[in-house]
């Protein structure tokens, strides 16, 4: 190339940028042409680089540019991510209802008590002995009935409500579905399990194709979520240690039906011996 330089060197300085340019870089003009042609190439080499310091300057500009951009779309996904968090959280249970009251434990206390006050008071222990007589008839029944109903009681099952599931619970969710979750977070009485009704007909305890009962599912905890298309579920969450998924799934239509009008059920295998019955409204807003 140094051979062309010199056999063009009359013909000005604009024919060799013309063909130089596309294939020497700066750092090469510099090195191989500006000693041969040193009242010529000067300015032309000064122009060459001021011309490639633009480019630089430009292609720079355009990549801060970029990461402008990247940075501002990195920011706007946050709000999404906060919103989905809040959805997220869970209602503390702060209703108080008398339905989640033990009358057994009521009945006991108040049995016991006047008991003990009664035979205090009339053995002269304690004053009152002219009531000594109507605590100790009342006394004695109230122990005896809150004995009972402590000994039939069955504890409600704990209940995870998501915030955005709470929000469509009065609107979406049928009045089967509300009756359930009532049932199950009170005290009952008198029931050998929560649901034993529903899992009677549907898992047909002692009948042909049913299950023997002492291998009957126990209802552990519920929870209210939402879909993925938005719509409310109820979750029953089973333990079955003697029953498999596939007893679950055989009788997914009975629980629809049951649970039903106006829902469709899931079946889901949870961690151990742990079986989720998703009941999905398809009421929407």
């Amino acid at each position: 190339m140094m051979k062309t330089v010199a056999a063009m060197g009359g013909a000005g300085g604009t024919l060799f940028c013309s063909q130089s340019f596309s294939v020497f870089n700066n750092t090469q003009i510099h090195a191989q042409i500006r000693p041969s042609l040193p009242l010529t190439l000067p300015p032309l080499v000064h122009k060459l680089t001021s011309f490639s310091n633009q480019d630089s300057i430009s292609a720079k500009t355009q990549y801060r540019l970029r990461l402008k951009v990247v940075t501002k779309a990195a920011d706007s996904s946050q709000p999404t991510s906060a919103i989905t968090s809040s959805d997220k959280a869970i209602v503390p249970d702060e209703e108080f209802s008398l339905a989640k009251v033990s009358f057994g434990v009521i009945g006991l206390g108040l049995g016991v008590s006047l008991l003990s006050y009664g035979f205090g008071a009339y053995f002269n222990i304690l004053p009152g002995s002219e009531w000594s007589a109507i605590m100790l008839t009342y006394g004695f029944p109230l122990a005896i009935i809150g004995m009972a109903l402590k000994y039939a009681e069955l504890k409600p099952v704990p209940c995870v409500t998501y915030a955005d599931a709470e929000l469509l619970r009065e609107k979406c969710a049928t009045p089967v579905l509300k009756q359930v979750r009532s049932d199950v977070i009170r005290y009952r009485y008198g029931d050998e399990q929560h649901l034993d009704e529903a899992l009677k007909r549907i898992f047909q305890f002692g009948l042909g194709g049913g299950i023997p009962r002492r291998s009957a599912p126990i209802l552990q905890n519920i929870r209210e979520e939402v879909t993925e298309d938005g719509k409310y579920c109820l979750v029953l969450v089973f333990e079955a240690k003697a029953l498999q998924l596939s007893d679950f799934e055989k009788r997914q239509a009975k629980f629809t039906s049951f649970f039903g009008p106006g829902i469709s059920s899931e079946i889901v295998k949870g961690e151990n011996d742990l079986y989720e019955v998703r009941l999905i409204s398809n009421t929407t807003l």
